[in-house]
């Protein structure tokens, strides 16, 4: 069983190992879509294809859009070589359920992969100034925003000039990046570009205010949720098993992790700002919910301050240092479980209500379906990735909303700050077994790391004086620890957990 358009005309084959086949001629929605794109969709990761080549496939299926995606990949060209263009850009879906259930789901909504490279650009140019186009997505990480003079910034820059100079017809350009408001983010990085291009004559004036109004081009901010682990060797077992070839899993020369198959959970969450000048595909019709911005943030922060992200990053710190390599494991842990609940419980009273659906339910199932599901292969080394960008959000806020109420005590909070202090014990190095582990990566390890040198287990140091250069830092926690108090407690909770081998444990045990 090839996964490629001639391997797919044997349907009742695939159909008999329990896959389910695009119930629409994909022939012809390839040709709709080349006659006149509709969606372009940047980052051809596992998110891309486990959530929103999945949407779109469901409107195929069900007749209410007639053209496909076109994938572009503008930073790790790999990417299509290998998991895209074997395949005729088609790929594998598996869902896994609690149950132990499986889905299996043959995307075909992709009908075209470019390369934003010196050799396809002109393509992507052409697409991006089709009048039909109305909606450029994203999933381009976090970090893709953070630099606004990066070259994939400046090259989504150039195509917005590019389609200002030949075309001018509104547009949408959607960010559906895990990050806080991620349509002004993405609408900022590229104003400063562009003006750095009126400044050096490459765009006129006219192309800031265009930019600018969102009549012609909108910049909606998007909240996505759902855990896409890397692909997993077990899943790969799986489709081999059932005689499908080629599922190999691989590491890019850029080290994105991607196979021709992505897997994840069933649960899944996408709120977007309706702002679509040039109109866009039903896609409320697949589960999608629209609303304004000021629910789309009140959701954001629902889920990012209060009901997934701050548990996620609680459990994958500890659960590094206990030696786990699987979320769904840790989440067994008895010691664990109760610090995710008594993170939530903190997170509640300050928790952003978006009125769409309810935190409450939406933390209960986070905690008693998602993450322990045993078939999803998440790891929390993966979850701790850059997790100094992480924790002013996910602890920050809840901190600072604790400090502005009149009737909270932020001295109250418990698991927050053993949380902080369970991060700068992570930044050592070393399990709780006294073994050294290699730390994921973060962009602030290189001028972290050095503060902790001398730092030992059961060595007795001044944990005030070496962590206050760490605590002090706003910008890692987003709050003033020292200002509201939470500094000595942190304090206190590393000296506890650097006292010997199994302390972690120990205090873990004791909350």
């Amino acid at each position: 069983m090839k996964l490629n358009d001639k391997g797919l005309v044997n349907k009742k084959k695939w159909e008999e190992k329990g896959y389910k086949l695009p119930q629409f001629d994909r022939d012809l929605v390839r040709e709709k879509t080349l006659d006149a794109p509709v969606w372009l969709h940047f980052g051809a990761g596992n998110i891309f294809r486990a959530y929103v080549a999945a949407l779109a496939q469901k409107l195929l299926d069900s007749g209410d859009m007639d053209t496909g995606i076109i994938i572009a990949e503008g930073y790790d060209y790999e990417l299509l070589d290998v998991a895209y263009r074997p395949f005729d850009d088609l790929s594998i879906s598996v869902t896994l359920k609690p149950d132990g259930n499986i889905i299996k789901t043959v995307l075909g909504s992709v009908t075209e992969s470019v390369k934003t490279n010196s050799d396809e650009i002109g393509r992507v140019r052409e697409i991006f100034a089709s009048e039909s186009l109305q909606l450029v997505s994203f999933t381009i990480t976090e970090k893709a925003y953070s630099v606004a003079n990066s070259p994939f910034i400046e090259c989504i820059t150039d195509l917005c000039l590019y389609r200002y100079k030949n075309c001018k017809i509104p547009l949408a350009l959607v960010s559906m990046d895990n990050c806080s408001h991620n349509g002004l983010l993405l609408k900022g990085a590229i104003y400063k570009v562009a003006e750095g291009f009126v400044a050096k004559g490459i765009a006129d004036e006219g192309f800031l205010d265009y930019l600018d109004d969102p009549a012609r081009l909108a910049f909606p901010c998007t909240m996505i949720d759902k855990i896409t682990p890397y692909p997993d060797k077990d899943v790969a077992k799986i489709l081999f098993d059932d005689g499908v070839e080629d599922m190999t899993s691989r590491v890019t020369a850029l080290d994105s992790v991607t196979a021709p198959f992505v897997n994840s959970e069933e649960p899944e969450y996408l709120v977007i700002e309706d702002i679509f000048p040039n109109g866009r595909p039903p896609l409320e019709k697949a589960g999608v919910m629209f609303s304004d911005l000021e629910t789309v943030d009140k959701f954001e922060k629902m889920k990012v301050c209060t009901c997934l992200n701050p548990l996620h990053t609680a459990i994958s710190m500890f659960a590094c240092m206990l030696s786990y390599t699987r979320i769904s494991d840790a989440m067994k842990d008895l010691d664990l479980f109760k610090l995710v609940g008594k993170v939530a419980e903190e997170g509640l009273p300050v928790v952003v209500d978006p009125g769409i659906i309810s935190p409450k339910e939406f933390i209960e199932t986070v905690i008693n379906i998602r993450l322990p599901n045993p078939y999803i292969p998440d790891t929390p080394q993966r979850i701790a990735t850059d997790t100094s960008k992480k924790l002013a959000v996910r602890f920050g806020e809840t901190i600072k909303a604790y400090a502005r109420s009149e009737t909270l005590d932020v001295l109250s909070l418990e698991a927050i700050p053993l949380v902080l202090a369970g991060w700068c014990r992570y930044l050592l190095c070393i399990d709780d077994n006294g073994e050294k582990f290699t730390l994921d990566p973060d962009p602030m390890h290189a001028q972290l790391l050095p503060l902790l040198t001398g730092v030992t287990l059961g060595t007795d140091v001044d944990c005030a004086k070496i962590l206050k250069p760490i605590l002090e830092r706003t910008d890692i926690f987003g709050a003033d620890l020292y200002e509201t108090g939470l500094a000595e407690k942190v304090i206190e909770y590393f000296k506890l957990m650097i006292a010997g081998k199994s302390a972690i444990r120990k205090i873990l045990n004791s909350m």
